[in-house]
């Protein structure tokens, strides 16, 4: 059986739209390897199956080649797009079946332009519905709970990229315990729960793999500090370098936590700060960051080494007109090696859509706006039009040519893995 997965471009109503800037098609190909969601399917598909893996954001899907299925990966921004798709084989009596975070949010939309939809997890779902495709006996949803202990490793070999892959991703866990009411990770039914691999399969995995620098995909590595204290202490001979996220309240308190993940390779933690408004917090549910501690936590990893990666919303229903200002002039005072400002985006399936939904605050269900650059709800304090064109400035600033630049050498004093990872990705923000 000849089998397609396909990562969607967002750019509906135009076939084989190439999302990707050529700068950033140069780097998908030399820099980065296959999603690990594909890697990971890879790796549970029989080995007499033949896999092809198209991302469209920088590659062309060719709809006249044979295939006996298809499967596409839908986050919300690329919904539309990839439902296109979806239709488009299905006239061609290709069976298709759709999966990853908005099918999963939405089973009975996604339904409407595939022969199934896998729903959650799909390393133990995927095998039987190869065989249910095999038998012709194909059932309209799959929906089946992961065991951690039993998944494999990643397959890195079997799709085929053609780039260098220079940096890999690997997961040790999943699901986070924070439940932000805003994240669609850790609100999504089959990743509120957290769970952990046995350390030994990851050391395993992380052996196999030759590139120096790899990213934890874990939506946070500070939920069980025991846990990844004991994956760092493991991983010292491994001789590594990698990011990870992690969260503030946990950093602020556990100095052993942040000497090991040092000593481990680290050049850098990825945070969610979300916002500089204590009121924010509070409200989306992340009361134990507190932001009276964010400056002097950031100094405290710049201390052992490592740089910071600080991601903002704007939108929040604390968020007044002066916010924007304020956010400017605190980003400036925190010496971030890395900031990524957006705007709140209430994703379906997430406690934050439902309110806004329930309030008739939700302007638009174009799922392509939903891409974290669009307003799609209707502020409290503020216009959507004011919301757009504040965050953009701040954004704007907080990126500018001379701030990218300025990032990038201060990672140089934390060393070239840093400054090849954090400090490099400036000029991509």
């Amino acid at each position: 059986m000849n089998i397609l997965l396909i990562y969607p471009s967002k750019s509906k109503g135009r076939m084989n739209g190439l999302d990707f800037s050529i700068i950033d098609r140069i780097s998908w190909r030399v820099l980065l390897g296959p999603q690990l969601a594909f890697q990971m399917l890879a790796a549970v598909t029989p080995s007499e199956y033949s896999i092809t893996l198209v991302d469209e954001r920088c590659q062309k899907i060719d709809f006249h080649d044979e295939y006996d299925l298809v499967g596409i990966s839908a986050i919300t921004p690329s919904a539309a797009r990839s439902y296109e798709i979806a239709d488009t084989f299905r006239s061609l009596d290709i069976p298709v079946v759709l999966g990853g975070w908005h099918p999963s949010a939405l089973p009975e939309e996604a339904k409407q332009h595939a022969d199934a939809v896998v729903i959650g997890e799909a390393e133990e779902s995927w095998p039987s519905l190869l065989k249910d495709v095999k038998e012709k006996k194909i059932k309209p949803f799959y929906e089946t709970p992961v065991d951690l202990k039993r998944i494999p490793a990643a397959d890195r070999k079997r799709l085929h990229h053609t780039g260098g892959c220079f940096i890999e991703q690997i997961q040790a866990t999943r699901g986070c315990t924070m439940r932000c009411r805003f994240c669609s990770v850790t609100n999504s039914k089959y990743e509120c729960t957290y769970r952990v691999r046995p350390i030994e399969n990851v050391i395993e995995e992380l052996k196999s793999i030759p590139q120096k620098i790899f990213y934890f995909s874990d939506p946070s590595l500070t939920v069980n500090p025991g846990y990844t204290k004991q994956l760092f202490r493991e991983m010292k001979p491994l001789n590594k370098k990698f990011s990870c996220n992690g969260n503030m309240s946990v950093l602020h308190h556990d100095d052993e936590l942040i000497s090991l993940a040092n000593e481990a390779g680290c050049v850098e933690w990825d945070v969610g700060f979300e916002s500089v408004s204590q009121e924010n917090l509070n409200l989306v549910g992340k009361t134990s960051n507190k932001v009276e501690e964010f400056a002097s936590t950031i100094n405290k990893i710049h201390d052992f080494g490592m740089g910071v990666k600080g991601n903002f919303l704007f939108g929040f229903d604390a968020d007044h007109p002066s916010i924007f200002n304020r956010t400017l002039d605190t980003i400036s005072d925190w010496n971030l090696d890395l900031v990524d400002v957006n705007i709140l985006t209430p994703f379906p399936g997430t406690p934050l859509y439902e309110d806004l939904d329930k309030e008739k605050r939700i302007l638009t269900k174009d799922w392509s706006q939903y891409d974290l650059r669009h307003v799609v709800f209707q502020p409290k304090y503020m216009s959507a039009q004011e919301l757009l064109s504040e965050a953009m400035r701040v954004r704007r600033a907080v990126c500018s040519p001379s701030n990218n630049v300025k990032r990038a050498i201060t990672c140089l004093k934390y060393g070239p893995y840093t400054f090849l990872t954090t400090g490099m990705q400036n000029f991509f923000m």
